[in-house]
């Protein structure tokens, strides 16, 4: 298609109302690996890059024995939410690069009746913090910022999975926390990724005793099918199987967290962990040709970001440009340019800022950008506009469908991977370092594109800014699917693709998430193109609208799962970028 063709496929705002029944069709019948409909209690593991399909529910993660968790509490009769909370549980075991009880992150829940929420347990800053707290000798110090016990956000993750549960779970809650313990205690198999992994970690943070000790023996890496055994976290999870957030918050396990930030020089105290409530916060919502989409609202920055870019996006017909073409390329990296420099400009904690989300989520809005989009040439992004604070890759994502067609979307994270390597000696759980999420000094920019703008300066209790998107789609007010995606800033550009390949593109759930990805965050002003997923006639056709490319190897790994409303069939598969991602349902 040639330059002009983003112009001709100019609609306005015609909407293409393709049937329930059609897209469901497409799901099902691109189907690659099907497990027959299967009895009550029997769990069933999907094939490496592979679609699974069953007639209950269903879960994907980035580790087989973490959906394994999920999936038998839900054949024992739990509901999507306490899948959700057994297998967020059991990630911080298996997957401790990013699955924690030592960070913080979202929650979307979408019920088969069409209401929705939104749970925030994103990590908080200190009581002591103050916005000069990252210079050292009065410059900034990336050190301080990323990489030390002043780095540590208080944790949230266990006060948002017992907030969920109360409020909405309804299996018991020692039933939902016992496979991470038993996972912890018994160990589990080391893969050969996550067996290197670890080594690389032990090899970084050798200074921190017991990470050494928590992750290897006396300092000998683990290697490929060895079991790893974690018994500090194991009384860790224990402690919160028998008392909640109250196990966590208060008690030996916040003795043990208060010393080593007292031992290392960081700001958490028993205040701190006192005062922390995860959030219950009305989701984002946008409609998009007919289907909703419901996302988290700040302090992710997602749900807004998704919103803008659907929006403007809305005003052409991608359908008729197809996936993967020079023209749709464009139109993508033009809407995630503007997405991008709105959420550096506007989006922060709504406890602590004024957050226009209405506005910046709003159709009117979305008109506007579009309007300054050349359909022939790309835009420019000026450093003097607006530039941001790097944002880690490592995160993690889940999504669950239960039979009832409940559905949960679920990110969290530690921030950097394995967050600041630094594991609580006695309790065996890693602490993030998301307070490197915060905008590192007020009003000075550097050469790294890091700049104080108000908005994400940090403050006591606030929270930082974040990009994790959880997200639910349905159509006619019928739940569909489950989506997410890690990457740091790419997950919001991860999780749009994908739905846009299936709204657009009309793909299934395997094929979604398997295309090609691009990603543009405004400044620096290039495009992540990923290699072997387009041609070099793409790239050179899109270079050509004047997009400066930088191919890399991958963009994010997104999890998703898909119920269809008629059958009552789920299918659901795990990026292969993923390489122990796994499918697993009843």
């Amino acid at each position: 298609m040639g330059d002009g063709a983003a112009g001709s496929a100019l609609r306005g705002r015609v909407r293409r109302r393709r049937s329930l029944r059609g897209v469901g069709g497409v799901f099902l019948a691109g189907v690659l690996a099907v497990a027959a409909p299967l009895a009550a209690q029997q769990v069933v593991v999907g094939e490496p890059g592979a679609t699974l399909r069953a007639a209950g529910g269903m879960v994907v993660s980035e580790h087989p024995e973490a959906s394994r968790a999920g999936a038998e509490v839900l054949a024992a009769g739990g509901n999507a939410v306490d899948a959700a909370i057994a297998t967020g549980f059991a990630l911080a075991v298996t997957w401790p690069a990013a699955g924690n009880i030592g960070g913080g992150g979202f929650m979307v829940v979408r019920f088969p009746d069409g209401t929705t929420t939104a749970l925030d347990f994103r990590e908080k800053a200190p009581l002591a913090s103050h916005p000069e707290m990252w210079l050292e000798d009065g410059e900034y110090s990336a050190r301080v910022h990323h990489d030390s016990h002043m780095a540590v956000g208080v944790p949230g993750t266990v006060a948002g999975f017992d907030k969920a549960h109360r409020l909405y779970g309804t299996s018991a809650w020692s039933d939902v926390v016992a496979p991470a313990v038993e996972l912890a205690r018994d160990g589990f198999v080391l893969s050969e990724g996550l067996a290197g992994s670890l080594e690389r970690l032990v090899q970084r943070r050798a200074e921190y005793p017991a990470t050494v000790a928590a992750f290897s023996r006396d300092g000998v890496p683990y290697g490929p099918g060895e079991v790893l055994r974690q018994p500090d976290l194991a009384r860790t999870l224990e402690r919160i199987r028998t008392g909640g957030a109250e196990g966590f918050y208060h008690g030996e396990t916040a003795d043990l967290l208060v010393a080593e930030m007292e031992r290392g020089g960081g700001i958490i105290t028993h205040e701190d962990l006192a005062l922390y409530r995860a959030r219950e916060r009305s989701p984002v919502t946008v409609d998009y040709d007919g289907w909703e989409i419901v996302s988290m609202p700040p302090p992710s920055s997602g749900g807004v970001a998704i919103a803008t870019m659907l929006n403007i996006l809305e005003g052409y017909d991608l359908e008729e440009l197809g996936p993967g073409t020079p023209a749709t390329l464009h139109l993508l990296a033009e809407a995630m340019r503007r997405a991008f420099r709105d959420r550096a400009t506007y989006l922060a904690d709504p406890d602590v800022v004024d957050v226009p989300v209405h506005r910046l989520a709003s159709q009117a809005h979305a008109d506007g950008l579009r309007a300054t989009i050349d359909p022939a040439r790309a835009s420019i992004s000026s450093p003097t506009d607006v530039q941001e604070v790097t944002e880690s890759m490592e995160t993690t994502h889940y999504s669950v469908v239960d039979a009832s067609g409940m559905a949960v979307s679920v990110t969290y994270t530690l921030e950097q991977g394995y967050g600041s390597g630094i594991v609580v000696p006695g309790a065996g759980f890693l602490l993030n370092n998301e307070m490197g999420d915060f905008n590192a000094q007020p009003g000075v920019t550097d050469e790294r594109g890091r700049i104080g703008t108000e908005p994400n300066i940090v403050r006591p209790q606030q929270r930082m800014l974040s990009s994790m998107t959880p997200t639910i789609v349905a159509k006619d007010g019928v739940p569909l699917f489950a989506t997410g995606s890690p990457g740091g800033k790419t997950i919001i550009n991860t999780s749009m693709q994908t739905i846009l390949n299936v709204i657009d593109h009309g793909m299934n759930i395997g094929e979604a998430l398997e295309a090609g990805r691009i990603h543009h965050q405004w400044l620096p002003d290039r495009t992540l193109m990923e290699k072997l997923s387009f041609s070099p006639d793409t790239r050179r056709l899109y270079e050509g609208y004047g997009h400066t490319v930088r191919e890399v190897d991958g963009i994010g790994t997104a999890m998703a799962v898909y119920r269809d409303p008629e059958t009552g069939v789920v299918s659901g598969a795990a990026d292969t970028r993923a390489a122990d991602g796994a499918a697993l349902a009843y």
